[in-house]
């Protein structure tokens, strides 16, 4: 297992091209606009886009990629990713963010802290290995980690000294803990989100300045929509308010869908990525959604995620800006495949292919407070996503990554496809 990481690692750390790489006749989706600008010639320079141009002509030295009949498109983020420990079995943490880069990731929220994710986040930041750049939370602060309100704020601080990027916000808090946890990230300057505990009202999250609400389960309380259509007055108030906010909505929608099992079984055992996790798991899955679709009546369930379908209508209607979140590593959700499931999930909540690729580009950028990514613009840093067809048309048309460029390194499909074998063979030796 360790020989497989390190020839993974190894395999991906070389670039593929000169320091000088040119996309021609490409169509270039900027997510400045909705517009695509059609033949174009992308050259990129020391790792940050130089020009982009109808030009058709090469800098001397060049390595040239071939555009034609394809989109480049910014790279991805995931905000809500699942990132394991560094020691986990096997390399499953390299595993993560080699599956993450090779579908178009090359940035990544990490929202449960281990030790040792610092010092990974650094290594990806310099180019010491191949990943998403990290943005992290630490370890969560729920009902089994936190003992009172001053152990709340104690362990603010303290993951404020070690660094972590964000507190993150789980279940069982009391409402005490919650306001202590509030009050000092504050305090440190240091942001918190997450879920919303059921000790706290959703309107209360806002107004003690929460980051994101990630999952739509803490709306359906509030709103009541389990059993029953969103009140619609209270959903547009409660929208105004988070866009008021400038909160964030991480939907995790697709796992929704799975959760509630308004996904049939035999779709998500046909997904071609599962093959990217031991048997055995996929095994524990299947088990596990044939008792939930056992317990939760399936006109409940159906409402759910019609409720679910209706509150991002609303959001985004409203201005309230979402980030694409999909709580990969959970059931059937792999790691960068996930961002596809997500899209398309949200795509059946009436989202437009335009507004979709924003939770995944645009809004992210704005989020973490980087003006050099989520759009292709010269100056920006070179993170690409090199396309067989057009995610305007169809969302679903991410999945077909040609190739990934991560900080000006071109990664070609057939290197992608030599680093995905070795982490399948891990464990279905096909």
């Amino acid at each position: 297992m360790r020989l497989m990481r390190s020839l993974i690692c190894l395999f991906l750390a070389i670039p593929a091209f000169a320091d000088t790489v040119v996309f021609r006749n490409v169509s270039v989706i900027t997510m400045t606009s909705p517009k695509v600008l059609e033949k174009q010639t992308v050259v990129v320079k020391d790792g940050k886009i130089e020009s982009i141009s109808n030009e058709a002509v090469a800098p001397k030295g060049a390595t040239v990629i071939d555009g034609t009949g394809k989109f480049l498109i910014p790279g991805l983020g995931d905000m809500h990713v699942q990132i394991p420990a560094v020691d986990a079995k096997g390399g499953l943490m390299q595993d993560v963010l080699t599956m993450l880069m090779a579908n178009g990731v090359t940035t990544a929220r990490g929202m449960w802290g281990y030790a040792g994710q610092l010092a990974i986040r650094e290594k990806a930041r310099t180019g010491q290995i191949v990943s998403p750049a990290l943005f992290l939370a630490g370890t969560p602060l729920s009902r089994q980690t936190v003992a009172s309100p001053e152990d709340a704020a104690a362990r603010v601080r303290q993951q404020k000294k070690e660094g972590w990027d964000l507190v993150k916000i789980h279940d069982g808090l009391t409402l005490a803990e919650y306001d202590a946890i509030a009050k000092t990230a504050g305090e440190e300057k240091m942001r918190f989100g997450g879920h919303v505990p059921q000790s706290v009202d959703l309107p209360h999250a806002i107004e003690m300045g929460q980051d994101t609400i990630d999952h739509l389960d803490a709306f359906w309380g509030y709103l009541q929509t389990p059993k029953g259509p969103v009140d619609e007055k209270k959903l547009a108030a409660i929208a105004q308010k988070l866009e008021e906010a400038g909160m964030y909505v991480v939907p995790t929608n697709a796992l929704a869908e799975i959760t509630f099992g308004t996904q049939p079984i035999e779709t998500l055992s046909a997904y071609p990525e599962i093959k990217y996790s031991p048997q055995a798991a996929v095994d524990v899955w299947a088990k596990s959604y044939e008792l939930r679709v056992q317990r939760i009546p399936r006109d409940q369930a159906t409402n759910v995620v019609n409720n679910n379908r209706r509150i991002l209508r609303v959001l985004t209607d409203t201005g309230v800006p979402l980030l694409l979140g999909t709580n990969a590593l959970e059931q059937y959700l792999e790691p960068g495949y996930s961002v596809m499931r997500e899209m398309v999930s949200l795509s059946g909540a009436g989202l437009t292919p335009y507004e979709i690729l924003r939770t995944a580009t645009v809004n992210p950028a704005t989020y973490l407070g980087r003006s050099d990514i989520g759009t292709i613009e010269a100056g920006n840093r070179a993170d690409l996503v090199l396309l067989d067809a057009s995610p305007l048309a169809d969302v679903a048309n991410i999945g077909k990554v040609r190739g990934v460029m991560l900080g000006g390194r071109w990664y070609t499909r057939q290197q992608l496809d030599d680093a995905l074998k070795l982490i399948r063979e891990k464990y279905r030796f096909d």
